[in-house]
């Protein structure tokens, strides 16, 4: 599979290590170092990351969902704030782009804006999702991986690929190494959700999905070596 400019999504969870909220500074620098290789072998990163290690807006139910989900917003940007500063740390420029304003912390997303940061050998974390309640980040991945025009969406999971039925609760669970998102969606696989897994399929964007706990697992997908499974949207 051919990688030249990729959408890297990261939940937050991963995010925390094992320390399940928050950061865990070891694990970000850990995605870093790989994230690093691909950009030095020339391939343009951009990257998405949930907010899960801080809050869940559809788990807020003691408040209204709107406001909910726009702290999940505000989540995922320190999220992509702080791994930026990680990125740099470990060599690499970056910048962070937000559908909305938030003051001079971030930039304010529009393509010809990504394209170039890009071309600048920039990583370019996109924050705050879509913008708007009731979307998810895997939907704002989407998004934002068909108006850069990625060669494709990489989504690190705590499960090393897609199978036919969750393998934490089932050992004869079958891992495809290949499947249709048209599949996904028949079967309830739960890849992503249905909203994003319509823009990808709609707009062909294929779907990389590996173990982000495996050695080099990230290095390893941005480099096309796919160990895990491969979600065409033809």
């Amino acid at each position: 599979m051919d990688m030249k400019r990729v959408l890297l999504k990261l939940s937050g969870e991963a995010l925390a290590g094992s320390k399940k909220t928050g950061f865990d500074e070891e694990t970000v620098r850990g995605v870093a170092r790989q994230v690093k290789q691909a950009v030095d072998a020339g391939v343009e990163v951009g990257i998405v990351t949930g907010g899960g290690n801080f809050w869940r807006g559809r788990t807020g139910n003691e408040i209204d969902r709107t406001k909910a989900d726009q702290i999940g917003m505000l989540a995922t940007v320190m999220n992509c704030i702080y791994v930026s500063e990680i990125f740099r740390g470990e060599g690499m420029d970056t910048v962070v782009m937000t559908p909305f304003q938030v003051g001079a912390m971030t930039e304010l997303f529009s393509k010809d804006k990504a394209v170039e940061a890009f071309k600048a050998h920039k990583v370019v974390f996109f924050a705050g999702g879509t913008g708007h309640p009731y979307f998810s980040t895997d939907t704002g991945a989407a998004l934002r991986a068909v108006e850069i025009e990625a060669d494709c969406m990489l989504l690190a999971k705590a499960v090393d690929g897609v199978y036919d039925s969750d393998p934490k609760t089932n050992p004869n669970a079958k891992k495809f190494d290949r499947i249709s998102i048209a599949e996904v969606v028949e079967k309830h696989l739960q890849v992503v959700d249905m909203t994003a897994s319509v823009i990808c399929e709609e707009n062909h964007m294929p779907l990389v999905v590996f173990g982000l706990n495996e050695e080099n697992g990230i290095a390893n997908a941005l480099k096309g070596k796919v160990s895990g499974t491969i979600v065409t949207a033809d």
